[in-house]
């Protein structure tokens, strides 16, 4: 068998072809889910509430939730379709559609942001403001597989699944979320890792189209629509280029955290010594290593500072910190440590002196407060009561041996005046202006002169 058969024996199994549906149904499948209007709009409206909230929350299962129920990825597949197929007209629908449904969504997000009393940013947030050259790869291998499974008998579960994958909807309210709360650097990268996912689906169903072999438009003027390709190849180059070079910090920043540990492991950790941590500063060009246990010698320090250009770390200058000094380090730590502890141990003991001592100051309180009370309503009792010589008022707790429960009353003592008495209905009447005028739930009036 040679060359020629094994490539034909291969390519049977990698021809889509023979799945292909009616490329007319197809198109009027993609163009029907290109408009954001009515029900497309509202659903679109409460995605992204359900997203902007799991983000909000950090919840993973309402942001897949959102995605799969977002409509989103309509207006930008059918941006890749009009120029796969040279169908101005629908590239201007799809693209007019992707415009109103991205401003609508940033200000939904944007407005849920301004009423949420949760302002914390979480971890999902987070992630989607930092894209590098993975989401481009992301973005082009969903947009495929969704072009390929539009395109094709046997769906399955690939639509959403792509939805999931090339992620829509987050960025759009982490977008939200930067203009809500001024950070800006957070609207940007969000919204650029939304534009990525947009161009490079845009750009894989280009490639589907092209691949499935799809008739191509007739126009009146057909250079415009050489012209769109060639717009939508400088944009694809354009959005790239910030990718790639976050990327490349990301990629740099990992092979030298990377070679840093070979450095200490091998050049370093020995028996009996444990480094306890190590930093590096960029700008000075210093690694400072604190280490603990038996003593790295001077040689063996020399030695790793002219090894370290062959773990990429030439003009690094090496500091060991170590012996008394990684000691006395650690013995400040160990005390601040405890300052921290003793004084968290006194601001409590403070707090509860402190109940303490307002328990006591309201327990003083109900005390004095009915003999001040009998002194501010003496006035007024004269007046009315001009039999009443004398008045003390005071709070009597009663204790019953039945029972634990501790029963308290205000007794009010009535002296008569000289050569003066108080009738029934004059006592009643006293009796209940006192109710009035106490205040108390129990009150109990005492004649000692009878």
């Amino acid at each position: 068998m040679n060359i020629s058969n094994i490539i034909n024996a291969v390519k049977v199994y990698f021809d889509i072809l023979p799945d292909k549906e009616d490329e007319q149904d197809i198109i009027t499948q993609i163009s029907s889910g290109v408009s954001f209007k009515g029900a497309n709009l509202w659903i679109l409206i409460f995605a992204i509430f359900m997203a902007s909230l799991g983000l909000n929350v950090n919840s993973t299962a309402v942001i897949i939730g959102a995605m799969l129920i977002s409509p989103l990825m309509g207006p930008i597949i059918g941006m890749g379709l009009a120029v796969g197929i040279s169908d101005l007209d629908l590239l201007k629908r799809s693209a007019k559609s992707y415009g109103v449904a991205t401003l609508i969504s940033v200000l939904t997000a944007t407005v849920y942001f301004l009423v949420s009393p949760l302002s914390e940013v979480q971890s999902e947030l987070l992630a989607r403001t930092s894209p590098t050259l993975y989401d481009v790869f992301i973005a082009f291998c969903g947009g495929a597989a969704g072009i390929i499974a539009l395109c094709t008998r046997g769906k399955g579960n690939v639509i959403p699944g792509v939805a999931i994958a090339t992620a829509l909807m987050p960025p759009l309210c982490t977008a939200g979320f930067g203009l809500a709360t001024g950070h800006w650097l957070y609207f940007l990268g969000a919204f650029y890792l939304f534009f990525i996912n947009t161009v490079f689906i845009a750009l894989a169903t280009f490639c589907g189209v092209r691949l499935l072999k799809f008739r191509q438009r007739d126009f009146r003027a057909p250079e415009r629509a050489k012209e769109a390709r060639h717009i939508m190849i400088a944009i694809v180059v354009v959005t790239m280029i910030p990718a790639i070079y976050l990327t490349v910090q990301i990629v740099n920043q990992s092979v030298f955290d990377h070679n840093l540990n070979r450095f200490i492991k091998a050049e370093l950790t020995q028996r009996g010594t444990q480094i306890i941590t190590h930093d590096v500063d960029k700008d000075s060009l210093r690694l400072r290593v604190v280490a603990v246990g038996k003593e790295i010698t001077q040689d063996r320090q020399k030695e790793a500072q002219a090894r370290m250009e062959f773990y990429g770390l030439d003009g690094y200058r090496l500091k060991v910190i170590q012996g008394v000094h990684s000691d006395s380090l650690m013995s400040l730590t160990s005390e601040l440590s405890a300052m921290m502890t003793k004084r968290e141990t006194e601001r409590n003991q403070a707090v509860e002196l402190s109940a303490q001592v307002n328990s006591l100051n309201e327990l003083l309180g109900e005390y004095t407060r009915y003999e001040l009370l009998a002194e501010e309503i003496r006035g007024e009792m004269s007046t009315l009561f001009p039999q009443v010589g004398s008045l003390s008022l005071s709070r009597v707790n009663e204790v019953q041996s039945d029972t634990p429960i501790t029963k308290y009353y205000v007794a009010a003592i009535v002296g008569t005046a000289k050569g003066k008495t108080l009738q029934a209905a004059e006592k009643k009447k006293l009796t209940e202006w006192l109710q009035v005028r106490v205040k108390a739930d129990s009150l109990v009036v005492i004649y000692p002169q009878e």
